[in-house]
Order: C-alpha cells, then sequence, then structure tokens
C-alpha cells in the first residue's frame, strides 16, 4: 500500500500563490502516474494536473498557464505550483497515486488540504 499526506493549503488573496506538496510512502513502484484533484463545496472531485514517472503532464483547462506540477522521484514527493489563485480555485485538494499494469491497477488517496481564496 501507498500512504499519501499533502501539505500547502491554506488562505490567500485573489492573485496570490500556493505551492502544494504530496509526500509518498510505502510500497511505490518506479512507474506510476501522480496528481492533484479538487473537490469545492457541493462539486464532484475533478482532476487538476497529473503527471507521470517520466514527467509527460496533462491540466485541466481552467488551470492551464496558471498552475504547474512537478515531481522529485528521488523523494517521492510532488508538487502543485498555484498562481494567479481566483476565488474560483477554493476547495480541498487531494493527492493522487496510480499505477497501471495487467489485469488491473492500483490508486490511493491523500486526506486533502483546503485551499482558500478570498480578500
Amino acid at each position: 500500500q501507498v500512504q499519501l499526506v499533502e501539505s500547502g493549503g491554506g488562505l490567500v488573496q485573489p492573485g496570490g500563490s500556493l505551492r502544494l506538496s504530496c509526500a509518498a510512502s510505502g510500497d511505490i513502484f518506479s512507474s506510476n502516474t501522480m496528481g492533484w484533484y479538487r473537490q469545492a463545496p457541493g462539486k464532484e472531485r475533478e482532476l487538476v494536473a497529473k503527471i507521470t514517472s517520466g514527467g509527460s503532464t496533462n491540466y485541466e483547462d481552467a488551470v492551464k498557464g496558471r498552475f504547474t506540477i512537478s515531481r522529485d522521484n528521488a523523494n517521492n514527493t510532488v508538487y502543485l505550483q498555484m498562481n494567479s489563485l481566483k476565488p474560483e480555485d477554493t476547495a480541498v485538494y487531494y493527492c493522487n497515486w496510480r499505477r497501471e499494469s495487467r489485469g488491473g491497477f492500483m490508486e490511493y488517496w491523500g486526506k486533502g488540504t483546503l485551499v482558500t481564496v478570498s480578500s
């Protein structure tokens, strides 16, 4: 199993920045995908960004040009740099770890960290 611990959330003014971190531990395989999802009150959890072990990235259209996902494989950590934050970005942000394999997959989630964008 894999354990994921997020950090870096908090209160920030519109236009400000935050950097989220997710540290993974446990049975971590070299080939995997890590990502960030978010869920606002009354809404479904949605993908924000993801990154493969090889460095390939994907972003939600609403955050393109503002957010950057990166990872440090040596320390089993993934980051989300969030710039030009908007009130619409307010949500609980969750770290995700996923590994595809023949016959199925494995997936784990962090507990989440709250990001509030308000003046």
